[in-house]
């Protein structure tokens, strides 16, 4: 069954992709809640050992994913809440395997302050574009993406391996695409003009994110 759940999140992405590259919404929409359902199908058949944390991070991915699909704020903004979940699940999932007495203090901040330098400079870039009223509350989304990328490296440095590598690559994956969906979003005049890149880093992230856990 693994199998079947990781060739439907292939087909999945890849026709999702195709429609986000030819701007077919219909398209875009019809496949979008498959992606993150086939890969927490994936990975409740793959996992030898099930964490409920990571099924209800992939959960709320999928909720984001699905909640993002109509237009309009407070879509988005209900969208962008199930993320802050996912962010947090993954968050504690991670934790299981963080010795945090083995991390110096000194690799703790210079990660948070790179974050927050990387947050700060993304929204200065993308102020004049915003409506007020979602300004703050995408800065502190983008934060916590940004503390999910930290435990997820906090993870490596604690058992270095490809398994921990592969999860952190898969983080900062997902830091982009959350940071060039912003862009796709607000900034119409800018480059990025379509939802590939910001589907193409979000699926693969998510997908390593996971192999990475198994």
């Amino acid at each position: 069954m693994k199998y079947f759940f990781l060739a439907v999140f292939f087909v999945a992405t890849v026709i999702h992709l195709y429609a986000s590259l030819k701007k077919n919404q219909k398209l875009r929409n019809i496949t979008k809640p498959f992606i993150l359902l086939a890969l927490l199908g994936f990975y409740i058949f793959a996992a030898s050992n099930v964490v409920v944390l990571i099924i209800l991070a992939l959960l709320f991915s999928w909720l984001g994913d699905v909640l993002l699909i109509p237009k309009g704020v407070k879509w988005f903004t209900a969208g962008g809440i199930a993320f802050m979940l996912s962010h947090l699940f993954f968050i504690l999932g991670y934790s299981r395997d963080i010795d945090f007495c083995s991390l110096h203090p000194v690799i703790i901040i210079v990660l948070a302050l790179f974050f927050v330098c990387a947050v700060c400079f993304i929204f200065a870039r993308l102020k004049p574009y915003l409506p007020r009223m979602l300004f703050y509350p995408m800065f502190l989304y983008l934060l916590l993406n940004g503390a999910m990328n930290c435990f997820a490296i906090f993870r490596y440095l604690s058992a270095p391996g490809i398994a921990t590598l592969t999860t952190c690559i898969g983080a900062v994956l997902f830091f982009i695409s959350d940071s060039s969906l912003f862009f796709v979003r607000f900034k119409k005049d800018g480059k990025l003009q379509t939802h590939f890149l910001v589907m193409l880093t979000y699926s693969i992230g998510e997908l390593l994110i996971v192999l990475g856990l198994l």
